[in-house]
């Protein structure tokens, strides 16, 4: 999935873009430790951790963006991050719960 259609499927704004992201799985999680454990490559991460540890854990499991619910804000130093890693980041007043359904299709195992 195209980042666009990710953002367009949560009512989502880019704020950090990645046009060559594929997005092809979604991990939602608020426990950092727990996705480093099980949060897979080319993966969106749904969560509300808006701070510079995400994109930390971001690079070092593959995510291709970060989406972040409630319309969290997104500080300076985490766009200049995600900038520099690569990692796309979404927001979107939806909760992760309703970001996750939305977003349903890219697990298909676990429907």
């Amino acid at each position: 999935m195209l980042l666009t259609e990710l953002a367009e499927k949560i009512g989502g704004t880019i704020v950090v873009d990645n046009p060559s992201a594929n997005i092809t799985a979604a991990y939602t999680s608020d426990l950092l430790s727990d996705v480093m454990g099980h949060c897979g490559e080319e993966s969106a991460l749904i969560t509300i951790q808006n701070h510079l540890n995400a994109i930390a854990v971001a690079t070092l499991v593959g995510n291709e963006a970060i989406v972040l619910c409630h319309s969290r804000p997104v500080p300076d130093d985490m766009k200049a991050a995600a900038t520099r890693e690569g990692i796309a980041l979404v927001t979107t007043p939806l909760s992760q719960f309703a970001a996750s359904v939305a977003l349903q299709e890219l697990n298909p195992s676990q429907k």
